[in-house]
């Protein structure tokens, strides 16, 4: 399976959604970063299940067990391996599903692909429960990024046809429901409720920002800041489209519509507007880094759906049990962060080398 990624740091996670452990290996991160636990912690809790009526009730503490790596809180410099140890985990809820393809899962793809010898409970690899040790490895990267005045925040765009207001220009994370406009939090989240009463779901948008970037982090081509972002955060399962600043919408524009006009701003160049998202030829133009993720509604819901039995051939019509959030997207937010994070980190590692 193709769970490695990084070029200046090196990122591999593991496990599976009902196995004994998940976790990650992170390698290239320099030593001696002290972290800071509490602070990992408490930004893996944003993710963790069971925090909120909008997301699934399975219970899990998530927290991480450094295995090498990391000595008294201090980065060594050899790879950091780290594991969370499933403690809620209900594998008999999917037996029944062996054969029978949950529709917008990666069930059949599974199948195919490894021939049926894949852990299947809880979509094994493929869960979003492999989202936590991402979120090990991205907030170790977030406190690098912080210690060089660099600051990444989020919040979500959109849930249910709701729009948030108001520019993104501080975190969110502190936030129940993280949206810069709290009145549209609660339509969001009213919009959540009411589908996961009807046996339903949503999908969303999460808006990711990075400030304090300096310009000239990526490469051209291949090696862009779109490119090595866009590559995590469709490691992030339910994530069906990225865009760049003014993104799919610049495709509707005049072309003096969209051009940033660049000015001196403190002796510093700037441009009087960010339609470009901060990256120009795939490097930053040092203007805040903008970038928004698009979810699909989470596809496991308790209405009836069609499906195919494997085994017999047959349509058959399948109620979905178990424990499932209605919608993802309050849960993505720190993972977006996450990814971020480690594109970002693994630019600016490769910058330092290029100017060494």
């Amino acid at each position: 399976m193709s769970s490695t990624i990084g070029e200046n740091i090196r990122l591999t996670i593991f496990g599976e959604s009902h196995g004994k452990a998940i976790g990650m290996t992170l390698e290239g991160i320099p030593a001696g970063l002290r972290l800071d636990m509490e602070a990992l912690q408490a930004f893996l809790d944003r993710r963790a299940p069971g925090r909120s009526d909008a997301s699934t009730p399975r219970r899990e503490a998530d927290r991480p067990e450094f295995l090498s790596g990391v000595r008294e809180s201090v980065v060594t410099g050899s790879p950091i391996a780290a594991v969370i140890r499933n403690t809620d985990a209900r594998s008999g809820d999917y037996e029944a599903l062996r054969t029978v393809p949950r529709p917008g899962h990666a069930d059949y793809t599974a199948q195919v692909k490894y021939f049926g010898h894949q852990d299947a409970a809880g979509g094994g690899h493929f869960s979003g429960r492999l989202t936590a040790p991402l979120c090990i490895a991205g907030g170790i990267c977030l406190q690098l990024l912080a210690g060089e005045g660099i600051r990444v925040i989020s919040r979500i765009a959109a849930v249910g046809g709701v729009m948030d207001e108001g520019e993104l220009t501080a975190s969110t994370a502190e936030k129940a429901f993280p949206t810069v406009s709290e009145e549209r939090g609660r339509a969001m989240l009213a919009a959540i409720r009411e589908a996961g009463a009807a046996g339903d779901s949503l999908g969303g948008v999460v808006e990711c920002a990075v400030l304090g970037l300096p310009a000239g982090l990526g490469d051209p081509i291949f090696g862009g800041m779109e490119n090595r972002i866009a590559a995590l955060v469709f490691g992030i399962p339910a994530v069906k489209g990225v865009e760049f600043g003014a993104g799919f919408a610049a495709a509707g524009m005049y072309g003096s519509e969209h051009n940033d006009p660049f000015l001196l701003k403190d002796g510093r160049v700037v441009t009087a507007s960010n339609r470009a998202g901060g990256i120009l030829g795939g490097i930053t133009t040092g203007m805040p880094l903008v970038f928004r993720a698009a979810f699909k509604p989470t596809p496991s819901i308790a209405m009836a759906q069609r499906t195919l039995d494997l085994a017999s051939g047959k349509e058959t019509e399948l109620r979905i049990g178990g424990r499932h959030d209605p919608c993802i997207v309050l849960r993505a937010v720190p993972c977006v962060e996450a990814a971020a994070a480690l594109a970002v980190t693994d630019a600016l590692l490769g910058r330092r080398k290029e100017r060494s």
